[in-house]
């Protein structure tokens, strides 16, 4: 009689989750049918579920394959490579920051150490837009508009408030013994830290992908700080609509490319993701 319940619950949850995973993953195959349709069909009344007919013309486009333009190549490759760039950079910038940081107010006592934690964990709750101004023309001072310098900065402030709640929680959850039997050999404070350093590393990997996935899908700040010389694949994908026409197989062409990275990712590091986010959740 028990198991009648049971079975009626994993029912309703196996069909949320299959709900769930509809809704997210029949997005991404609709643009990949896009890309693999001709121009002509894109506008049909008829709708096709499969790519057929199918055709590698915007694939080869992109990649100024055949008689193809080079320059959406040329413009697709550096755009690629800025995403790259100014993620990796604002990735390993923020996850020093968050290590050494969430280590200090996790390990060391100091004088409203609990309030300086609640005030950098607030700004979170500031919305982009209301800095908006005040930080372009900071950044117009500085000379950095359009810069992977001045881009990587606005990242590394924007998102080491998130990196540093992670890294706390995790050095939380690490015992503090570890080290006081360091400091009783003699160790120094620099030298503990770096001795359950090793038990850290799933949390600095999550720390790492969160970064990495915020910084690669960002469009407000790029399109605003970095819209010529450096601008990423998001603000690239934008630019095949014009006034006339939207090029939308060779935008969902580019959007198959842009994804990659994130879901590559989240595939093979998706445990450490989870772990880390959940780590500190429950007291112990």
């Amino acid at each position: 009689m028990k198991r009648r319940p049971r079975i009626k619950k994993n029912a309703f949850l196996f069909i949320i989750l299959f709900l769930t995973v509809l809704w997210s993953l029949v997005p991404i195959y609709w643009a990949l049918r896009a890309s693999l349709l001709p121009g002509s069909e894109l506008f049909s009344k008829t709708v096709s579920y499969l790519p057929l007919p199918f055709t590698t013309e915007h694939y080869r486009q992109l990649f100024a394959l055949d008689s193809y333009n080079a320059n959406i190549w040329n413009e697709f490759r550096s755009a690629f490579l800025n995403s790259l760039i100014s993620s990796i950079a604002s990735t390993v910038l923020t996850t020093v920051i968050a290590l050494l940081s969430g280590y200090a107010f996790a390990r060391v006592d100091f004088k409203g150490k609990n309030t300086l934690f609640a005030i950098l964990i607030a700004t979170m709750a500031i919305p982009v837009y209301a800095v908006l101004i005040p930080l372009y023309r900071l950044i117009i001072v500085l000379g950095l508009v359009d810069t992977q310098t001045g881009i990587t900065l606005i990242y590394t402030a924007a998102y080491a408030p998130l990196a540093l709640w992670i890294m706390r929680n995790y050095f939380d959850s690490i015992p503090v013994e570890l080290e006081e039997a360091a400091y009783v050999d003699g160790a120094s404070r620099l030298r503990a830290m770096l001795l359950i350093l090793p038990l850290a590393i799933p949390g600095v990997i999550t720390v790492a992908m969160v970064i990495f996935l915020s910084c690669w899908s960002q469009f407000v700040l790029p399109l605003i700080f970095s819209p010529v010389e450096t601008k990423p694949l998001t603000v690239l994908i934008t630019q095949y609509v014009s006034k006339s026409s939207i090029n939308y197989g060779l935008m969902m062409a580019s959007g198959m490319f842009a994804i990659l990275p994130p879901v590559l990712i989240v595939i093979f590091l998706n445990k450490f993701l989870v772990g880390g986010l959940m780590t500190g959740a429950f007291k112990k």
